[in-house]
């Protein structure tokens, strides 16, 4: 484990990371993928769709109605996920549903998921001193795979696995990305950054050697790429992202949405 989580600790890309983590998850097993991670999550969920960070490995044709069409409001485990900390058998759905606790569009998830192959697994809710923040990852087992077969798995090295999906949550969690949004440009980026010191526009024209309207239409397209009203959302926005104050040897942010190894 120590070799894997050295190569991990090296890797400066999201891409990167994730098909590190898809080959060594495949390895125990699981070889179907579904990791979210917010810093806007609300009350009783993630959030806006367009502010989370999304990977996964399952097929575009699962991904595509489970992500576009909508299917994820009603998944079980994904409720489950935006609710707790820790790791959850997916057995859990099936004794919720002998119980009578899963509503009508759950148990249509349910089965959505078994016309799939998507049929038993773990999934695990990281823990976050931040309330607005929120990650959890959906571990699917082979399909030859049934449930009790990986709680077997889970009892045997269950620990291992919560070690390496934390460690590449924190590491994902830690680096930019711009979600479904387009990123901001290196001149929105920079427009921002002096705002967060507290230059007004005017300050920010002179040091960049740009007009003052400039400045303006750079920081007015930082707002639409971020979706807020006001410059000062925007800076707090894209520092939660971590798109500005990069360090030099930081990758650019980019769009990682459904991101297939």
């Amino acid at each position: 484990m120590l070799d894997h989580l050295e190569k991990l600790l090296n890797l400066h890309e999201i891409d990167q990371i994730w098909s590190l983590h898809c080959a060594r998850m495949a390895e125990f097993g699981f070889d179907r993928l579904f990791y979210a991670f917010t810093r806007f999550r609300t009350g009783n969920g993630f959030g806006n769709l367009e502010d989370t960070l999304i990977l996964s490995n399952h097929d575009e044709a699962y991904l595509d109605e489970f992500i576009g069409g909508g299917v994820f409001n009603d998944a079980p485990m994904v409720k489950w996920a935006a609710q707790n900390v820790g790791a959850c058998s997916w057995r859990w759905i099936d004794s919720e549903m002998r119980a009578g606790r899963l509503s009508a569009a759950e148990q249509r998830v349910v089965e959505f998921n078994l016309r799939h192959n998507v049929r038993a697994g773990v999934s695990i809710s990281f823990p976050d001193r931040n309330v607005r923040s929120k990650g959890g990852i959906g571990l699917c087992a082979e399909a030859a795979l049934r449930q009790h077969d990986v709680d077997a798995i889970w009892d045997e090295h269950g620990r291992e696995l919560m070690v390496i999906n934390t460690i590449t949550h924190l590491r994902i969690s830690s680096m930019p990305f711009a979600t479904a949004r387009r990123p901001l440009t290196a001149r929105q980026r920079e427009v921002l950054e002096w705002v967060g010191d507290g230059k007004t526009t005017a300050d920010i024209a002179l040091i960049m050697g740009l007009t003052v309207a400039t400045v303006e239409k750079h920081l007015r397209l930082a707002r639409e790429a971020l979706d807020v009203d006001t410059t000062a959302q925007a800076v707090l926005k894209a520092s939660l992202q971590k798109q500005i104050f990069l360090s030099s040897t930081s990758p650019n942010p980019t769009s990682q949405n459904a991101m297939k190894p």
